[in-house]
């Protein structure tokens, strides 16, 4: 892996944490963070996110928003956008992550709108991709993340900043992981794709693994040479298994 591309474990909270267990777990992150050669990303909850920040002020640690909206303002009840997120204290967002995409109904046409908007307002859009069960089965992997990777990064400049990440849909939440073989055929697809729209900025591209990410499986992922860090879900609540995955190696 080119020096360069520094690793990124990334902990999405989801709907989880309070204010103040999102405070105590940052505070007590920051020890961890100071000797840490990698990047690392809290997304917690959104009405948390300025609450976040306060408390990661001053360490390397970085907050980002797990969703914006791609318009700017206007009456879309319930959503942020991405000059509030970088308000709040965001350096990246999540576009396009499998749950906002199956259970929501988000297109890619919609994750690489709010790419585009995250980019505009100077955030660092981590854009998801991945097949479901059925998908998998079926043999269609690789033709869905060609398909999902071109649409979603429609329209968007060369960017090396930008981070995508791999998250098979069949693999979150379930305990199932893929295998360090699967995850490293579709992250260097990935980077191939990339490469075509992109050309060499491909090679500075960090790409993530995300689905059933926990200490006991984070070094044989972290050994695939096109898989640049982790999207960690429910192991990320928790400071003593994140910090055991972000010290793997």
């Amino acid at each position: 892996m080119p020096a360069e591309r520094q690793k990124i474990f990334a902990a999405n909270w989801k709907m989880y944490k309070n204010g103040e267990e999102a405070e105590i777990f940052i505070r007590d992150m920051r020890r961890t963070a100071e000797n840490c050669p990698h990047e690392l990303i809290i997304f917690p909850p959104s009405v948390y996110l300025e609450r976040s920040a306060t408390a990661a002020k001053g360490s390397p640690i970085h907050i980002g928003a797990q969703n914006i909206h791609w318009q700017a303002e206007g009456a879309y009840t319930g959503e942020i956008s991405a000059a509030m997120a970088a308000d709040a204290g965001c350096t990246y967002c999540l576009c396009g992550h499998s749950e906002r995409r199956h259970q929501y109904g988000e297109s890619a046409e919609m994750v690489a709108r709010k790419a585009h908007a995250a980019i505009h307002n100077g955030l660092i859009p981590v854009i998801c991709l991945g097949e479901t069960l059925i998908q998998r089965e079926n043999g269609e992997t690789l033709e869905v993340l060609y398909n999902d990777a071109n649409a979603s990064l429609s329209g968007i400049e060369a960017d090396p900043r930008l981070v995508v990440a791999y998250e098979p849909v069949w693999a979150i939440g379930t305990g199932r992981t893929a295998t360090p073989e699967d995850a490293q055929t579709a992250c260097a697809f990935l980077r191939k794709v990339i490469g075509e729209k992109w050309g060499d900025c491909a090679q500075q591209i960090r790409i993530l693994y995300g689905g059933s990410v926990n200490p006991d499986n984070i070094l044989s992922l972290m050994e695939c040479p096109d898989i640049d860090g982790a999207l960690v879900g429910g192991a990320s609540l928790y400071l003593e298994k994140f910090t055991k995955i972000i010290r793997c190696k």
